[in-house]
């Protein structure tokens, strides 16, 4: 009971928090305006670890290394507690492969968001702050299947079709890798 308890305050705490730091990599990776209430929850979240980690960690190629080496930092970090608090032995290299796994796959887990979020607000309220933020993330995605995929009316089924494509990636070759790095362990 103790040990469920504690995997829930790490899922939540750690777990979300590497999510946040991953999210905003890619909304920076993305260009995506940060101008809005999610850009600015975000920011407030994660300034006062990324901030710092700035200053010793320059960027590259135009990529936020440092927000990048957080959610990485933070993820071992759960995936460690993770495996003592189920009495698991900690390997190096097993850890780091399984760490480089889990945000590849939370960052498919961002974009099918992002998508069933963005189709949901182009039903209800497609003047929302959010959808350009949505759009930035969903269109680099998108634009590949919009060349091939035609659209009925107003419906654009691009997104089923990468939607689907997401859980293919996620079923397929990240459950593959997740399985190979956890015999590992």
């Amino acid at each position: 009971m103790l040990t469920d308890t504690m995997q829930f305050v790490l899922d939540v705490l750690l777990q979300s928090y590497a999510g946040i730091l991953l999210l905003r990599f890619h909304l920076q990776w993305l260009r995506s305006p940060l101008r809005n209430p999610l850009g600015e929850f975000i920011m407030l979240l994660t300034n006062p670890l990324v901030l710092r980690a700035r200053r010793f960690i320059p960027a590259a190629w135009g990529l936020d290394t440092a927000t990048l080496l957080l959610a990485c930092v933070v993820e071992i970090i759960y995936l460690a507690a993770t495996l003592s608090l189920h009495s698991y032995p900690v390997s190096v290299l097993p850890l780091f492969a399984w760490t480089l796994v889990k945000l590849i796959k939370i960052s498919v887990y961002l974009l099918m968001a992002a998508l069933f979020i963005e189709a949901l607000l182009s039903w209800t309220n497609p003047n929302t702050p959010l959808a350009a933020v949505l759009d930035s993330i969903t269109r680099p995605f998108l634009l590949p299947f919009r060349r091939f995929v035609p659209s009925a009316g107003n419906i654009d089924f691009s997104f089923l079709v990468l939607f689907f494509i997401c859980q293919i990636i996620l079923m397929l070759p990240l459950a593959w890798l997740e399985g190979m790095v956890l015999e590992a362990l």
